[in-house]
């Protein structure tokens, strides 16, 4: 790929969107232009959506930081919340989701290490791309990752989700 001498600049509002309102994955940096080594992903949420169920990947660290509203985390059992200018990390290989936790929307920045799964994001938003508890193992086996709808839920009754 010819990059351009200078800065690049993704200005507000451009990049590629997918999903619906109340779950809008804003594509910033993939991993195919930063030859593998990190994607940028804004989620945006509707308050008490879940983002995913709970899940672990093999491949990939992901750090979450808070632009606006309250993220709700589950780590290995452990549930924290956190708020504007927080950052959280989600190593791989440790069963985690996260969810707006508040009564407003939820913005956040997903800094995917190294890149690779946001295709994983991009697949699920697709037209048709509905899965279930019977078809997304096999999809996110694809990626390295594994799902366990099992354990989400109780997250979702406990918190009155919306999955």
């Amino acid at each position: 790929m010819d990059t351009p001498a200078g800065p690049h600049v993704l200005r507000a509002g451009e990049g590629d969107v997918t999903g619906e309102p109340g779950l809008l994955d804003r594509y910033l940096l993939e991993s195919a232009a930063s030859g593998g080594r990190i994607a940028l992903v804004e989620h945006v949420l509707a308050p008490k959506s879940l983002a995913a169920p709970i899940h672990r990947h093999s491949r990939e660290d992901e750090y979450t930081f808070v632009l606006a509203g309250t993220l709700g985390v589950i780590e290995e059992g452990i549930e924290i919340t956190a708020s504007p200018g927080d950052l959280v990390t989600k190593l791989r290989a440790r069963w985690h989701t996260f969810w707006n936790a508040g009564d407003d929307e939820l913005r956040v920045l997903e800094i995917i290490v190294p890149g690779g799964i946001e295709a994983m994001f991009r697949r699920l938003a697709e037209p048709g791309g509905e899965y279930s508890p019977d078809t997304l193992p096999a999809l996110a086996a694809a990626y390295g990752a594994e799902v366990d709808f099992e354990a989400t839920m109780p997250l979702v009754e406990r918190h009155g989700l919306v999955f």
